[in-house]
Order: structure tokens, then sequence, then C-alpha cells
């Protein structure tokens, strides 16, 4: 029997989780309020589909996009759903409704994961009856390129939910971690704020220009990390491996960090000196299109990724 899932939300990430589940095989119920919404999704995820069938990710468009039904209909869309994946707002009180409105219509052993970036899933899901099923899936945007997902339980979320959402992820073809504690933005999320809190106090105090600073990332750490992470990098950086490294470089790292302070470096006139930078070599009118390249150059990436050996 195929899995049914249900996703809350038609903007951009829950169109790219239809994306993800239904190239899968699973059957997916797209819900959302806003009836605009729900008819520009269908023909947006033909178009991702479209592009994905040109990098040579998928065989065909119509056999993932005849799983994808649209519904604006809570009841019904959900009806049968044995996990349900919420992308509503990026704020508690929302979440806290839209949770409310979950547990009247869904299984009582359907799991109910979120999308949310940062927020930690007790946070919205403390009032519930069933708080046991609940949890945070965390995608990288877009999914279905980008496999990551980060699954946050809370206290209260049983090991039987975390299980069966690690195992689905695993069977849609995403690289499922496990974040073992409540934390505000969990992994990911906190590894990228501390490299770009330090960017933008380098950029900020005129070490570095905006472009050098992108430059240094692409063209050093981001041809490491694309295959291997910063632990394994250091273990293999070093003749004996992770300790001896740490003796070596230590001292180097424990000096920079000393140096840091705690001062905000998202202030405006960074954001609008950095902004400037950037619109010199991007102007507004053309994000769309370099976003468009971004996602090509990241299928393309898949496709190399598909044709090595597994780690």
């Amino acid at each position: 029997m195929t899995t049914r899932i249900g996703i809350v939300g038609a903007g951009l990430i829950g169109r790219a989780w239809a994306i993800v589940f239904a190239r899968a095989g699973m059957s997916v119920s797209l819900y959302d309020v806003d009836a605009d919404a729900l008819d520009k999704a269908r023909e947006a995820i033909r178009q991702s589909l479209n592009d994905l069938q040109q990098a040579g990710l998928i065989e065909n468009v119509d056999a993932p996009l005849a799983l994808i039904q649209v519904e604006s209909d809570l009841l019904r869309a959900m009806a049968g759903a044995e996990y349900i994946q919420e992308c509503g707002p990026e704020n508690c009180e929302a979440k806290r409704r839209i949770y409310t409105d979950l547990e009247a219509v869904a299984s009582e052993d359907t799991v109910l994961a979120s999308s949310t970036s940062g927020i930690a899933a007790s946070q919205f899901t403390d009032h519930l009856r069933h708080p046991e099923r609940c949890l945070v899936a965390h995608p990288v945007n877009p999914p279905y390129l980008i496999p990551l997902v980060e699954v946050a339980p809370a206290p209260a979320t049983s090991e039987a939910a975390v299980n069966r959402t690690m195992r689905l992820m695993e069977q849609a073809q995403q690289a499922p971690i496990l974040v073992r504690k409540e934390v505000q933005g969990f992994i990911l999320n906190r590894l990228q704020g501390a490299l770009l809190n330090e960017a933008l106090r380098l950029f900020r105090d005129g070490y570095v220009s905006a472009e050098d600073l992108d430059k240094t990332v692409k063209h050093g750490l981001g041809l490491r990390w694309s295959f291997m992470g910063p632990f394994e990098t250091i273990d293999l950086n070093a003749p004996s491996g992770v300790v001896d490294y740490g003796q070596r470089y230590g001292p180097l790292y424990r000096d920079v960090d000393r140096q840091r302070n705690d001062d905000d470096p998202w202030d405006a006139a960074t954001l609008a000196a950095l902004d400037k930078e950037r619109r010199e070599r991007l102007p507004t009118d053309g994000l769309a299109d370099r976003q468009a390249w971004r996602d090509r150059r990241l299928m393309a990436l898949m496709a190399h990724q598909r044709n090595v050996s597994p780690s």
C-alpha cells in the first residue's frame, strides 16, 4: 500500500516536500487555505519536475505528478495521512493554531512534523492531547535537491515517532540526522549562523570584500565540505588525526575565538554596505535567473554524486 502524506502549506517549501515524497512513490495531499496558492502549486511543481527530468534525476514527470493532489479542505486533505508535514508561517502562535486544527482531523498515530527553521517543537505542541507524535523535520531549501533533514524531537516526542520519521525520510531518499536535544536553530542553522556572523564581521571591519569572502568559501572550504564535514576534514588534515590536529591548531582557533565579541553583525549599516556590493555584481532584477542557475548547479552536483561510490 502506498504511504499517504499530508502537507500543510502550498508555498515554496510545501511544494518542494510534495516533490520529495511523490518522487519516492508516495501519495501526497497538498493543502492550503489560499485557493490562489493551490492554483499555482501544480504548475510550479510540474516545472520543477521538468527541470529534474532534464537533469536526469527523474525518469518522467507524469508519474510523480499523478501522486500529488491539491485540496482546500483540511479534513479531506489529511484523511488517511500516515505522516503530515506542516509548512506554515515561521510563527509560534500560528503553529499552535495549526497543530490544534491538525490534532482535530488526524488519526492519533499520525506523525505531525514541522518544517520550521528554528522553533523547538515543544513551543507549539505542548498544549496538545498527543504531543508524543509531534516533532520537527527541518529541510534545506529546496529539499528535492539538498537531502539533509534535521529530525528534532521535543522532550515529549516518542521514540516510535522519531524512528518512523527517520525511516520515512530514508525511504524518500533524504539524509536525516537526529538532533538529540532541543536547541534553537537546530544544527544546520547554528553552523551556518556561526559562519555568517564571522563573515559579516570580517566584511564590516574592512578585512575582505564581499566577493572575496564568497570566493574563500566557494574555492576553499566549500570544495571539501561538499563531500565531507568539518570533523572529517580536520581528522584528515593532520598525520595522526583529530587529536594531532587539535594540538597543532587548537591554540590558533582559541585565540581567534577570544578576539570575537558579542556585538550584533546584522546591523542595518553592514547589511546596506553588503547589499551595495552584491547589487553591483547582481542587480535585483537578475536574482531570479541566478536562483535558477543555482538550482541547475545543484542538480548537476546531485547527478555527479549519484555516479560516485557512497561513503
